[in-house]
C-alpha cells in the first residue's frame, strides 16, 4: 500500500460560516496530510477555502494505486461535505488529483 496525497476540488454554492468549517475539518480529520512527511513539509491543510467559495480538501488516502486513491478520496470528502450538513447541490466536487506520493507515514 502507498499513502497518497490527493487534492479534491470544489465550490461552496451558499455562503458557510466558520461553525460549518469547523465540522467539516473535524470530519476530515482522519486524512489530514499534515501526517505524511510532505504533508508536514509543505504545510498542507485539510481545508483551503478561496474568496469565492471555492475550495480545496487535502486528503491523504491508502490504496494499492492511484486510480483507487482518487476514487477513495472522493468517496471521504462527500462523507465529510455530508456530516458538516452541506450536499452536492451545495458543495459539488470536482476531479480528484494526486498531489503527492509519501511512502512512509511518520
Amino acid at each position: 500500500m502507498t499513502t497518497y496525497v490527493i487534492s479534491v476540488p470544489g465550490t461552496f454554492t451558499t455562503g458557510i460560516g466558520a461553525d460549518t468549517r469547523t465540522r467539516l475539518a473535524r470530519a476530515l480529520r482522519p486524512a489530514d496530510p499534515h501526517g505524511t512527511r510532505m504533508g508536514s513539509a509543505e504545510d498542507l491543510d485539510v481545508l483551503s477555502v478561496n474568496e469565492d467559495n471555492t475550495f480545496t480538501l487535502r486528503l491523504t488516502v491508502e490504496a494499492d494505486t492511484g486510480r483507487h486513491a482518487e476514487e477513495e478520496a472522493h468517496r471521504l470528502a462527500g462523507s465529510a461535505l455530508r456530516d458538516a450538513g452541506l450536499d452536492e447541490w451545495t458543495a459539488p466536487l470536482g476531479p480528484a488529483v494526486i498531489t503527492g506520493i509519501d511512502s512512509q507515514v511518520r
